[in-house]
């Protein structure tokens, strides 16, 4: 089965879809008009070579032409702060293409989701909005077979492991309540071991999801390590059984801390900016993750979607904005953080997602994460499977460049391949303890590796995304759940 056998999607998916944990906003005048533009361009271009345009676009000279027709729509339309940086014959030679956004460094995804199929989960009340968020509100529900398996740990090999350049990847828990959270740590070990089989040892790690302000939450923290061998934890201080969260520094957030200690893993993710509707935004600011960083200097603190927030306008950085990643920065730097040092990261799920077709901005965002937090302290993630394959994720920033105009006016460095090869994989393996090398030498090698030689011959990757597209679809998700998130 082809799925867009027409080629009418573009392989840098530029769209409104939303993670499900914020209102999808309407493209840009901007957006629409780079998007329109690079339809046609690839059609030009897929005729000039001779041949068909859903052939062209699975190429990686397809997404070569994308990005350059983005390159040009953005340049007439007056964005000067950041661009693909490709040959303009990319396009048209195989070889050029694959040499500037084929694979080149080791990725290392530590956001990623899949759902376990069976809906097992799917009763109590975050079950149940869950199951009315997967089925009604997430376009991908449609090429459910049945129960969720397009949710699946298969799907997420599919879309993750074959249809990107991605080595290895964490399977990342969802918020919700102990029997009613989509991702519970048993399946998330399962989705480990269907993933490990095919693709090898080290390749998908788990994170532990907790809730400490749910009855029991920090009793079976040590449950998932004996068990199930989590690689670190998941908090959503947003989200609480009565619909309050907590502060990662108050008692709640303490005991959990502290618990963590005592059980010897000392890894913590924790979903930071990125407001969850219908729940209080107080919870979700950031601060709070680089004070217990400072506190705690002994555990690693990984702050997921760096503060972003949808629909905030990223400009330079301001120290009185009190809104998106400029909040997590002014925390970073109050708490006494610098460049490249201590154990407080920045994460780039949704947040890289929701720029990188808006130059300016993604100039801006990455821009200053990298004058503050520094290339060693920003780690890859994608937010996938809501986004569908985080191929073309990879390929943008791969290709990007903070523009000299920008780097000059605003003391942003150029993000070199070195940079780059840090932050898609190298912060992560260091800060996971993965073994880049070995997994390296493993890749041709392993079962995943013989399936991807032979699925990159005939590649089949849809270009879809599966999470909701506009506030109509959000608004019936959260008048299902009664105004709550899920």
């Amino acid at each position: 089965m082809d799925f867009d056998p027409q080629g009418r999607r573009l392989p840098i998916k530029i769209d409104t879809t939303s993670n499900g944990e914020f209102v999808p906003l309407p493209l840009t005048k901007e957006q629409s008009v780079a998007r329109r533009h690079a339809e046609t361009f690839v059609g030009e271009a897929a005729k000039r070579r001779g041949l068909g345009r859903r052939q062209f676009l699975t190429s990686t000279a397809g997404a070569a032409a994308t990005l350059l027709a983005l390159n040009e729509a953005n340049a007439a339309l007056g964005a000067r702060g950041g661009l693909f940086d490709l040959s303009r014959d990319a396009p048209f030679d195989d070889q050029l293409a694959q040499a500037e956004l084929g694979k080149k460094e080791f990725i290392f995804d530590i956001q990623t989701h899949c759902v376990d199929p069976s809906g097992d989960w799917a009763t109590g009340r975050d079950g149940e909005r869950w199951s009315r968020n997967l089925l009604e509100v997430f376009g991908q529900s449609a090429n459910c077979k049945e129960g969720y398996d397009c949710y699946s740990a298969r799907q997420l090999l599919k879309e993750v492991y074959l249809d990107s350049d991605t080595d290895a990847a964490v399977v990342s828990a969802l918020w919700g309540a102990h029997g009613s959270n989509p991702t519970p740590t048993d399946y998330a070990a399962e989705a480990r071991a269907i993933i490990e089989e095919a693709q090898g040892r080290d390749r998908c790690l788990i994170h532990g999801g907790v809730m400490p302000n749910e009855p029991g939450g920090l009793e079976r923290m040590e449950e998932q390590v004996r068990v199930h061998g989590v690689a670190a934890w998941k908090l959503y201080p947003q989200w609480g059984p009565d619909g309050t969260g907590y502060h990662m520094d108050d008692p709640v957030g303490i005991a959990f801390i502290e618990r963590a200690r005592e059980l010897g893993l000392t890894i913590v993710t924790a979903h930071r900016g990125l407001p969850l509707p219908g729940l209080e935004y107080e919870y979700s600011k950031p601060g709070d993750i680089a004070r217990v960083a400072a506190a705690y200097p002994d555990i690693t603190f990984i702050c997921y979607h760096s503060g972003f927030e949808s629909g905030v306008v990223e400009g330079a950085y301001d120290p009185q904005n009190d809104k998106g990643v400029d909040r997590l920065i002014r925390a970073h730097d109050e708490n006494g953080f610098r460049p490249n040092e201590g154990n407080l990261y920045a994460e780039l799920g949704s947040v890289w997602r929701h720029y990188m077709s808006k130059p300016d901005q993604a100039a801006h965002l990455m821009g200053k994460l990298l004058k503050h937090f520094g290339e060693e302290r920003i780690c890859w993630g994608t937010d996938s499977i809501w986004y569908g394959s985080p191929q073309d994720q990879i390929q943008a920033f791969r290709s990007f460049q903070i523009s000299p105009e920008f780097q000059e006016r605003y003391g942003y460095p150029a993000i070199t391949p070195e940079a780059k090869a840090k932050i898609f994989g190298l912060n992560g393996a260091r800060v996971y303890g993965l073994d880049v090398e070995k997994l390296r030498k493993a890749s041709t090698g392993d079962h995943i590796g013989r399936i991807k030689q032979a699925y990159v011959e005939r590649p089949n990757p849809s270009f879809a995304t599966h999470g909701p597209k506009s506030r109509r679809e959000l608004f019936r998700l959260l008048e299902l759940s009664g105004g709550r998130p899920g």
